[in-house]
């Protein structure tokens, strides 16, 4: 018999009650459940990064991490990235540097470079590259996406420095 509770999750800074099972993967409560279209069923196996959000600032793969794992702790969607129509500079780079091609890989690679921006401001791109490479791209935008991803960093401390006092 499967065992239904009620839960509820903080997603993008509001707290949503959903009725599933524990270990219903988080993936299927975000896009069935709630709405939310940023992530991406892709491989279903947590490796391709196509469903990837960030829980408390770190990203997970969404496909294998069971609702329960997650109460508590706060979700960020990538529809949870923008200030109402102010996109996220990560956002933002990637439309300027048109990362994307055929949009599979996009959540994922936009989730986790705001994760790596999170954690270390100023990336290298060899650290960007070791970063994404466990996001499965197959149209080859790569070029794209590291360019996108240098120009994020370049936005996020230009907008740090702005809120610096002289």
């Amino acid at each position: 018999m499967i065992m239904v509770k009620q839960f509820t999750l903080k997603i993008n800074g509001q707290d949503f009650t959903v009725d599933t099972p524990p270990e219903t993967p988080l993936l299927y409560v975000l896009r069935n459940d709630l709405m939310f279209n940023g992530p991406k069923f892709g491989c279903g196996l947590g490796e391709c990064g196509a469903c990837s959000v960030l829980v408390d600032g770190k990203v997970a793969r969404t496909c294998v991490l069971p609702v329960g794992r997650v109460l508590g702790r706060q979700v960020t969607t990538l529809e949870g990235l923008a200030n109402g129509e102010k996109l996220d500079p990560v956002q933002e780079a990637f439309v300027y540097e048109q990362a994307a091609q055929c949009g599979y890989c996009l959540n994922g690679m936009i989730m986790t470079t705001k994760a790596l921006l999170m954690r270390n401001p100023a990336p290298s791109e060899a650290e960007i590259k070791q970063a994404l490479k466990f996001n499965l791209c197959r149209c080859g935008t790569h070029v794209e996406i590291i360019k996108a991803v240098m120009r994020a960093a370049e936005n996020s401390a230009a907008i740090s420095k702005q809120g610096d006092i002289e």
